[in-house]
């Protein structure tokens, strides 16, 4: 690993604490770049392994760092902890922070991630009204929902971890979904079963193709929430886990283009419009080489790394493009979901192995092609479907539906 060359006067400003800030910074490190390296971020820490905040709720926040400070300081990255860039100006190459700071650049990588979205009802100020984002945040709803009742507004990967964790510790767990099923957008409806079948075995009920109307309270903290449907259920604490949105208010006004939802466009070498600016993970839209460049903001913790490794090898003028298949995994129960691929806008789902014995391969199908895969205890199927989509080869509708899977090479 290298680190700064006296007489390289050049700055690389990093905005963002996460994986693909890390990455971004080590891979410019190991490229032999000399010049001046700042990782800005808003966090109390140093980049950690969010995944673990929802499948681990009473982890030490100093247990889940990716690097400890002393790898920075051996590699010459600076780490600027609780500055958070409120402006940015590409004529200048300047970025603003919020306590008035300035810091000139020649090279930007913008990685701020996403922030959850907050529930808007009526009674959404009260105590223990919360979200997931932070250690500080798994740990309050850790502490306040031991031996209480929580309600989990959400019913995609964030509010189901949340519930299985919370389903030992907790004295009642209920999940809220709009949906039929959880995970019915993503996952499908067969799998969808299976995972509320696991929680409700753990005693966690489910108030599905449901919604909140108002969250009320006793002396400022949460004590019922009121769905559409009319029923009333009891809450200590409230967690919301309704998706997320990218961090990108603070490029309102510059030159960096965003999409209707917020999302930096960034092109296959992670750059975006603007010479010199580039933007990795969750808080940008790139082309998604499998479904035929297809523009795409997926926040999966995999892909950051991946983003982060390719914006900083274009600022090494490398010129290589993004090529990575999305691949993400849940932990349930103890039990591990893998999926990979980009199954949006799937029209079937064919299932192999028996859902039953929780033992299955899901092929999600888009015009007679396989556009994603899900597994459970049937391991390394999704990692080898993977590996054929990052080839460029197609898997047929056909080949998923066939009884001879030799094409896969299973154990």
């Amino acid at each position: 690993m290298g680190c700064r060359v006296a007489g390289d006067s050049s700055t690389v400003l990093i905005i963002g604490g996460g994986p693909a800030a890390l990455v971004c910074a080590e891979t410019l490190r190991q490229g032999s770049y000399g010049g001046r390296i700042i990782m800005a971020t808003k966090e109390e820490l140093p980049p950690y392994d969010r995944t673990k905040l929802s499948k681990a709720m009473n982890v030490k926040a100093d247990s889940i760092l990716l690097r400890q400070l002393d790898f920075y300081q051996s590699c010459d990255i600076e780490v600027w902890l609780r500055r958070e860039a409120v402006s940015v100006n590409t004529d200048e190459k300047t970025v603003t922070f919020q306590d008035g700071s300035v810091q000139h650049y020649d090279q930007l990588l913008i990685a701020t991630g996403s922030r959850p979205r907050e529930v808007t009802c009526p009674g959404a100020d009260l105590d223990n009204v919360t979200l997931l984002r932070t250690p500080e945040d798994s740990s309050r709803i850790h502490q306040a929902a031991l031996g209480k009742n929580v309600v989990i507004l959400g019913t995609s990967f964030i509010g189901m971890e949340v519930a299985s964790y919370l389903s030992a510790t907790a004295s009642s767990v209920s999940v809220i979904g709009n949906s039929a099923v959880p995970y019915q957008n993503t996952l499908g409806t067969e799998i969808g079963r299976v995972a509320r079948k696991m929680l409700e075995e753990k005693n966690v009920k489910f108030y599905m193709e449901d919604g909140v109307t108002e969250l009320t309270g006793e002396n400022g903290k949460v004590k019922q929430v009121l769905l559409k449907s009319g029923k009333i259920l009891p809450a200590d604490v409230f967690v919301t886990g309704i998706g997320v949105q990218p961090n990108s208010a603070f490029l309102k006004g510059s030159t960096v283009a965003l999409d209707s939802t917020g999302a930096v466009i960034v092109d296959k070498f992670m750059q975006t419009g603007v010479p010199g600016v580039f933007a990795a993970g969750d808080v940008t839209s790139f082309p998604l080489s499998l479904r035929k460049d297809k523009m795409v903001n997926i926040g999966h913790w995999q892909l950051a790394h991946a983003h982060g490794r390719i914006a900083a090898l274009n600022m090494l003028k490398k010129r290589v493009g993004i090529n990575s298949v999305p691949f993400f995994w849940t932990m349930l129960m103890g039990k591990s979901f893998r999926y990979a691929g980009y199954g949006e806008g799937h029209t079937e789902v064919i299932m192999k192995g028996k859902v039953e014995e929780m033992k299955f391969l899901a092929f999600y199908i888009k015009e007679d092609v396989v556009v994603a895969v899900a597994s459970l205890n049937f391991d390394p199927s999704v990692s080898q479907v993977a590996e054929i989509m990052a080839s460029g080869r197609t898997i047929s509708k056909a080949q998923a539906k066939s009884d001879d899977m030799s094409w896969l090479k299973l154990p």
